[in-house]
């Protein structure tokens, strides 16, 4: 397999490049009769698409979906589910400085050093357009966690750069993310936040920061015990996202500050439902859930591109400068909280599937 395909009973394979004619993705083990709401899976992508605001890329893709197959009359049939999504805004003359010199700290050189052929144009394959599919993708493994299971994954912006929002998930209305086109639930964070990505903007620059993600009624029981813990395979889910660095669950690396006896999360009766009194588990223990909220960080490197000129090589070693051309994120977080959502959905759908054949009855 060439790392194009994710998930086991719940799988995914994208296809597409930021310039080609279209990107898109084929769905295979949703089960049949799953209500498919197309509204919503096109409301998934609208938070995804590029021109929301001043603050992300200017580039104008409607991002309309196609529905393709797998789904009669409003409900999957339980065959694979192939959704494509049409490019319509490339400018690909804008790559063309490109189209021999790597960019710091960019795909272009291991991907040169893979294949020995690039496309140079967005970065083809290796470019953040491709994340598109996936959301559309997790728009129905959210529709599957919420019709099986009452299953609920949001996330948002917790922190820019040096901004953080103080606030952990339990004390924040969720439901405000959307109102602040940094996707920050908190007003006043928000619009700091918002001022500092302006100014980076500004200065040619870029910026990055943290995303956090919340699942709640997740059951206990899902995960394996081994290679394919479910903090494992979430850790793998944001880590394939573009520009995502850092993945921890819980308490994550604070934690390796505390002793055993103040990180153990202690188990008590709660009407007839065990529990934890604490979570620094995050709601994972032995790779398993353990039924109480799953949450985790997210941290994303300031974007590659950026329009201040920087030395570089091209493929013959010689010397070249490098400047971004063209229209880019000065911050990837306010995009990137529907693809850390879908990417969470995708894993957790994949293994509430897997866990039917745990056990007997």
């Amino acid at each position: 397999m060439a790392g194009n395909t994710f998930g086991k009973s719940f799988s995914i394979t994208t296809f597409g490049e930021s310039h080609g004619k279209a990107i898109g993705v084929i769905i295979d083990g949703c089960p049949a009769g799953l209500d498919i709401d197309a509204a919503f899976i096109q409301r998934e992508l609208d938070r995804r698409r590029p021109g929301q605001s001043r603050i992300t890329t200017q580039r104008k893709e409607s991002d309309t979906v196609q529905i393709l197959s797998g789904i009669y009359e409003g409900k999957s049939t339980g065959t694979p589910i192939s959704l494509l999504i049409p490019n319509e805004d490339q400018r690909s003359k804008d790559y063309d400085h490109i189209r021999s010199a790597y960019r710091p700290s960019h795909a272009d050189f291991t991907y040169d050093s893979k294949y020995g052929i690039r496309d140079h144009r967005g970065g083809g394959r290796s470019s953040a357009r491709e994340t598109a599919a996936r959301v559309a993708a997790g728009a129905v493994a959210k529709l599957l966690l919420q019709q099986a299971a009452g299953i609920s994954v949001q996330a948002y912006v917790s922190r820019v750069a040096n901004i953080k929002l103080e606030k952990s998930h339990k004390e924040l209305d969720l439901t405000q993310t959307e109102t602040t086109m940094v996707r920050c639930p908190d007003e006043g964070t928000a619009q700091r936040m918002i001022e500092l990505i302006d100014q980076v903007r500004k200065d040619g620059d870029t910026v990055g920061g943290v995303v956090t993600c919340v699942a709640d009624n997740c059951p206990a029981g899902l995960g394996e015990p081994v290679f394919d813990k479910l903090h494992a395979d979430l850790a793998k889910a944001m880590l394939s996202i573009n520009a995502a660095h850092g993945f921890e669950y819980g308490s994550g690396f604070d934690g390796t500050y505390m002793r055993g006896s103040e990180h153990n999360d202690l188990f008590e009766n709660e009407g007839g439902r065990i529990r934890t009194r604490t979570n620094r588990s995050g709601g994972i223990q032995g790779g398993i859930s353990n039924g109480e909220t799953i949450y985790f960080n997210v941290g994303f490197k300031p974007i590659a591109t950026i329009m201040k000129p920087q030395t570089s090589v091209d493929r013959d070693g010689g010397e070249a400068e490098v400047k971004g051309k063209g229209r880019h994120d000065p911050c990837v977080l306010p995009r990137a909280v529907p693809i850390v959502e879908a990417m969470a959905a995708l894993v957790l759908a994949d293994h509430l599937l897997r866990n039917r054949n745990a056990r007997m009855g």
